[in-house]
């Protein structure tokens, strides 16, 4: 280390020169980026829905139709004038509405009520269609305005485009409000008024690295776009932390700041080495996710944890040797509060908090296995035009939510009887297929094409299915189900469905599956660089109960509040809260091996608590600050439910660090001892 050392200090100017040099260029390469807010593309290939997407692009022409257009106060020719301008617009597919199921040549009254409704009702006119994807806003933006301020839209279309043009004004925001949060809680914990723009200065630079080299991997979901940016600077501060407060101390003992850095960098790299690992390890776990939102995130933050560490140990270094007269020039007084006396208050309530602890473990245990879950992105908040225009479609109309189903062709008779099972089937408002719109007994070969292609493709049948229910929950999964179940009676395995809730059905049953992988590798691979760090097979136990109690009482809140969360946040977080936390333990549980091998154990927890309950509490305030803020500022559900987990978590983490941690150790004190290779414990003589 020290060789390495020598070499950045005596290179200094040219480090920082080829940093920045990177950075610049990074900058400018994160804005060829693509951002993906599609999130069938993130499935599994051999999903059930992504193979019928698939057979659907190669076999017709026209899309499903995934969002609904209502336009007020219009008479039936009106209607069909707009429907007939909206098929116009750029990108706009397939486009729905009562001629398609109904004859309008025969008065309405006479035809089937339920039917004309779904469509056309009060005056107002319902339009489904379908838009091509990666053009959301400018399809939509054209659309309203087509339709007006009157008019309103629902779907994938409108909350795709919502979140793309949320996406850049939320992440700003976030940023506005974040920057100076985290300047002033590094400013109290430190002595100069610049010292936390070297730390910022640091990690940014990994950050607009990080962005930038996403330029190889060529797009990223919208989640990893919002989150791991704000995430890798949240959870590797921590890394600048530790050696700026080593030089700190090392300038102390020596006038020459470079020696005072070398020494620093070699006293501080095991520290910053295992942080970064246990997170590294953590984060790693996500890439296994075969739902691939989750492993897109862990490969940018598991990049950004390496980006980051070589920032600290390199970059940091070069830079701070080139400015710490500026550090020098702004010292300030020291703005911490004297935390003496912490050790002592908590020691006396080290057996009600394990008492606690564990009486609340196995319900939250539970109740975190039993939350209800959202799968999707859900409803647009009430405050948006997206918002306000699905409450108003769907008080004027109720809900609608399209199956498409594909089946092999060439039996007629045989698909009629599978249409005839699925207009019985219950909350099926309408099936639209050949055999009913046109006829069975009518040969597609007499028709025009035009025709006869909405429906049939060289090898497949296309059958479209209109639900009066929503995209997710128990009843829209029955209604899945349901129609997967007819259509296998009749095809087999060659029947195939999409849809918007066909697609979160197949991300709920993938998700399940990556839940179990994602926890247990994330356990495991932590335990393993626990085990590494401390030579001991009891602390990595005493760590990981204490972070993982942290883990379950958090995702267990939305089940004793009755809200549901988002599938995908719980996922992520049960994992990132686990690997960025466990530093908190890992600090405390260092310092007070150090103290215990000089004195007795109660004096060496209550030493380490005065000397460390604020540098923890410092990383759990900038971890913590990054997560309520992204809550505040996302209007996308993923993204906010991620932040809120984020924020609660890293404070719970704190709590469990500074009470129940220190309560273990103390209480496990003898089986540690016995169970740490060369532990090397004070004995009272």
């Amino acid at each position: 280390m020290i060789s390495i050392a020598e070499k950045i200090i005596k290179h200094k100017k040219a480090v920082v020169i080829a940093f920045v040099i990177f950075a610049l260029v990074s900058t400018v390469a994160q804005f060829f980026v693509s951002v993906n807010y599609n999130m069938v593309d993130y499935l599994p290939e051999d999903a059930q829905s992504t193979r019928a997407m698939e057979i659907m692009e190669k076999e017709f022409t026209a899309e499903v139709p995934d969002t609904r257009v209502m336009v007020r106060d219009v008479s039936l020719q009106e209607a069909l004038s707009l429907k007939e301008k909206l098929s116009a617009i750029d990108g706009v597919g397939e486009v729905i509405w009562l001629d398609d199921v109904a004859d309008l040549k025969t008065p309405l009254e006479m035809a089937d009520a339920e039917t004309v409704e779904n469509y056309y009702k009060d005056g107002n006119a319902l339009f489904s269609i379908s838009v091509r994807s990666g053009d959301e806003v400018a399809i939509t933006d054209a659309i309203y305005e087509l339709i007006g301020d009157e008019g309103a839209i629902a779907g994938e279309a409108i909350n795709t485009a919502s979140s793309q043009k949320m996406a850049g004004t939320e992440s700003m925001y976030a940023a506005i409000l974040l920057v100076p949060i985290i300047i002033f809680i590094l400013v109290v914990s430190t002595t100069s008024w610049v010292e936390p723009l070297f730390f910022l200065t640091a990690i940014g630079v990994s950050v607009l690295i990080n962005l930038g080299t996403n330029i190889f991997i060529g797009e990223v979901s919208f989640v990893t776009q919002s989150v791991a940016p704000i995430l890798q600077l949240a959870v590797s501060l921590d890394y600048a932390v530790f050696l700026l407060h080593s030089f700190s101390d090392y300038r102390k003992k020596t006038n020459n700041p470079e020696e005072a850095m070398q020494l620093a960098m070699k006293k501080s790299f095991p520290a910053i080495t295992a942080s970064a690992a246990t997170t590294f390890f953590g984060f790693i776990a996500l890439t296994f996710m075969k739902f691939e939102i989750g492993s897109d995130l862990g490969i940018n933050l598991v990049k950004g944890i390496v980006l980051s560490f070589i920032s600290v140990m390199v970059f940091l270094p070069a830079l701070t040797l080139l400015f710490y007269k500026w550090m020098d020039k702004t010292q300030h007084r020291s703005f911490i509060p004297s935390f003496t006396g912490i050790g002592d208050f908590v020691v006396k309530l080290k057996i009600p908090s394990l008492l606690l602890v564990f009486a609340i473990l196995v319900p939250s245990f539970l109740a975190q296995s039993n939350t209800a879950f959202t799968y999707g992105l859900g409803e647009q908040p009430e405050t948006t035009r997206a918002g306000s225009d699905f409450t108003e479609i769907k008080e004027a109309f109720g809900e609608t939510t399209p199956i498409v189903l594909l089946v092999p062709t060439g039996d007629r008779a045989k698909e009629a009887e599978l249409v005839q099972e699925l207009e019985n089937l219950d909350y099926v408002t309408s099936v639209i297929a050949y055999v009913n719109m046109v006829g069975s007994v009518i040969p597609p070969e007499y028709l025009d094409e035009s025709i006869t292609s909405e429906f049939y493709s060289e090898n497949y049948s296309r059958i479209i299915i209109n639900t009066n229910q929503g995209t997710e929950g128990d009843l829209p999964f029955s209604i899945v189900q349901k129609v997967e179940e007819e259509a296998t009676k009749y095809y087999g395995d060659q029947a195939l469905s999409l849809g918007e809730s066909v697609t979160l059905y197949d991300i709920k049953n993938v998700v399940n599956k990556d839940n179990v992988v994602v926890n247990v590798l994330t356990v495991v691979t932590i335990a393993i660089v626990l085990l590494a760090t401390f030579k001991s097979i009891s602390i990595p136990l005493v760590l990981l109960i204490t972070i993982q109690s942290a883990v379950w009482i958090n995702l267990s809140i939305p089940y004793f509040t009755s809200s549901s969360l988002v599938f995908v946040g719980y996922l992520i977080i049960s994992t990132v809260q686990l690997a960025a936390t466990v530093d908190y333990a890992i600090l405390l549980t260092e310092a007070y091996q150090h103290n215990r091998r000089e004195m007795s154990a109660k004096k060496a927890i209550v030493k380490t608590l005065d000397e460390k309950t604020f540098s923890i509490s410092i990383s759990a305030a900038i971890l913590s600050s990054v997560g309520f803020i992204l809550w505040m500022t996302s209007s996308n559900p993923i993204v906010g439910s991620i932040g809120l987990l984020l924020g609660r978590g890293a404070l719970l983490a704190f709590v469990m660090v500074v009470f129940l941690l220190p309560a273990m150790l103390l209480v496990f004190d003898k089986f540690i001892k016995k169970t740490t290779y060369k532990a090397n414990f004070y004995e009272e003589k």
